[in-house]
């Protein structure tokens, strides 16, 4: 039997925000001045600041995952053995979010919430064959869905992708048809014509027209093109889409969504493309920061962030509204430009975005404002999870935990309403994909939160504090260094890992390092091999999985109405 329904004041609308590699030292609430975000710093006033919010990943398909499902992404699936893949390279693989998993979403759902996904999803598209959509936002519990399946990447940019006209598009068609087909027609039979031609002149053709087609259709990037798409719910409304239409349609969208379900629960997932490269920014936000294209792009951010408040406020909502507000990962230290930096700035953690051990790499803000439950302007000191928001939103809303698998995230609640002190992390494992590189301990009786490195990154080049050469860090090989014995930093003394601890440093160096390689090898044996989604063939480019709006392999469309925003119209599904 279910729980009985809890009452509409007892059940809050919820409103996630999640930024895109935000880094941790970029907001004001967090002791960084050198950014204006004063309604982000306001949501902090006016809630609980988390000091040690941890993703469980620190690439934003791993964490995102986690974040939906509240465990550990290695359980399921959501990593790679294979070192050059760090996450969903294209929204052509076979790899994503799989139907046995539950998401936060599928158990309100059940419990009689409207459930809305805004921008970003990046779990993945389609399984076996072209639009099953098996790993579609509304078949993991949404609504309603409106962004981007994939997410921003350099080449969405229009200045990387020039528009082809229609004209030109059907004079390059027939180019190529005739290119291709006339050494085709001269291979006709000897009998019926009267000329021969041989094979070493006509294979040498055919590799001509192909090598035609290749180098206008890619010139004009419609490979590129192919994850640079704009979707509501199942349909895709603009391919390729316009990156500043990416970024300020999703607001209206959100408002939109707030008005229209003021009077039942709701749960509203914000999940920003901004601050992401290519930084799409509009003109009111740009020159204003003191960080170039970076620092505008998060002030505009903020900017989104005040107007959802606002318009809870204004609905009446703001007393029944849990606002949380975080990042999926740390900052891009190696999002560059020539010597220009277009990534976050971590603040004191070392390391950033793809280096699962470090703390850059981690650690994120964590905001919760629920006016009239949570005290405003609290603090709390205490490792916890992203992954903590699946049992946290089952306990704000009285829906049950699935018990048939193992939840690595926390209630918060607790925590959050000051009934306890500690939280029940006591041990915490980081992942590089498939790989174990860390582990963090909180003994319940001290307040030391120990962490163990066994692998880190090497920066490149010598002596950097990045991957700069090769742009993300990788899990494996030449590419680590494995620790024996593994490296020890009380994060209570040395947040920024500067110094590891030594036997000649640190009396309990062997107690600690004891306790959490036993934690891990128990750890280790709940973990059950699976497959892998994001291992080579599943994340390959499978061309009968390439979504496409018109005629393929062109795949150009625009449904929306770029030109009249205001006339979108939000429509929504149920399964």
């Amino acid at each position: 039997m279910g729980k009985a329904p809890l009452s509409r004041n007892s059940r809050p609308n919820i409103v996630l925000l999640m930024a895109d590699d935000l880094g941790a030292g970029d907001l004001g609430s967090y002791g960084y001045n050198t950014l204006s975000t004063p309604n982000l710093d306001r949501l902090a006033a006016e809630g609980v600041r988390l000091a040690q919010p941890l993703a469980a990943a620190s690439v934003g398909t791993a964490s995102r995952a986690a974040f939906l499902t509240g465990r550990y992404p290695v359980r399921w699936g959501m990593a790679s053995a294979f070192n050059r893949i760090r996450g969903l390279t294209w929204l052509g693989g076979s790899g994503g979010l799989p139907a046995t998993e539950t998401t936060f979403t599928e158990l309100l759902q059940r419990r009689g919430y409207r459930t809305g996904l805004i921008g970003k999803w990046h779990q993945g598209l389609s399984c076996a064959t072209w639009n099953d959509h098996c790993c579609h936002p509304l078949n993991h519990g949404f609504d309603s869905f409106c962004g981007l399946p994939f997410g921003l990447l350099s080449d969405c940019r229009a200045s990387e992708t020039p528009e082809l006209h229609r004209g030109l598009r059907t004079t390059l068609a027939i180019s190529t048809a005739v290119v291709g087909l006339a050494p085709l027609l001269l291979l006709i039979p000897k009998c019926t014509r009267w000329w021969a031609v041989p094979w070493k002149v006509t294979v040498p053709m055919e590799l001509l027209a192909l090598l035609f087609f290749v180098s206008w259709y890619s010139s004009y990037g419609f490979v590129r093109r192919w994850n640079c798409i704009l979707m509501r719910n199942h349909e895709i409304i603009r391919q390729p889409m316009q990156e500043d239409r990416a970024t300020s349609l999703p607001l209206k969208e959100a408002v939109s969504f707030i008005d229209r379900h003021r009077e039942e629960p709701f749960l509203l997932f914000y999940s920003f493309l901004h601050v992401h490269t290519p930084l799409p920014t509009t003109e009111q936000f740009l020159g204003t920061s003191k960080h170039g294209l970076y620092g505008d792009n998060v002030q505009e951010m903020d900017f989104f962030v005040g107007r959802l408040l606002a318009a809870i406020d204004e609905l009446g909502l703001r007393n029944h509204t849990l606002v949380y507000f975080t990042s999926d990962h740390g900052g891009h230290l190696e999002a560059r430009l020539g010597q220009i930096q277009l990534g976050g700035w971590n603040g004191i953690y070392r390391g950033g975005q793809a280096m699962a051990g470090w703390e850059g790499g981690i650690r994120v803000p964590g905001l919760v404002r629920w006016p009239g439950k949570l005290q405003a302007g609290k603090i709390i000191d205490e490792p916890t999870s992203l992954m903590d928001i699946f049992p946290t939103i089952a306990a704000w809303t009285g829906a049950t935990v699935p018990q048939d698998r193992p939840i690595d995230g926390r209630n918060l609640m607790p925590l959050l309403l000051g009934d306890v002190e500690r939280s029940e992390h006591e041990f915490l494992f980081h992942y590089c994909d498939a790989y174990l590189h860390a582990a963090r301990w909180h003994p319940r009786d001290s307040e030391a939160v120990w962490k163990v490195h066994y692998v880190t990154p090497v920066f490149l080049p010598p002596g950097a504090q990045a991957c700069y050469e090769i742009k993300l860090c990788k899990c494996t090989g030449e590419y680590v260094s494995s620790h024996d014995p593994p490296l020890l930093f009380d994060l209570s003394r040395d947040p920024s890992e500067s110094t590891p601890l030594t036997r000649d440093t640190e009396p309990l160096y062997d107690l600690v390092i004891t306790k959490v390689s036993e934690a891990v090898r128990q750890h280790k044996k709940t973990i059950i091999p699976v497959e892998l989604q994001l291992e080579k063939e599943r994340n390959h480019d499978h061309i009968w999985l390439r979504p496409c709006c018109g005629v393929f392999p062109f795949c150009i469309c625009d449904k929306e109405g770029a030109h009249h925003p205001e006339k979108l119209q939000w429509t929504e599904h149920r399964q």
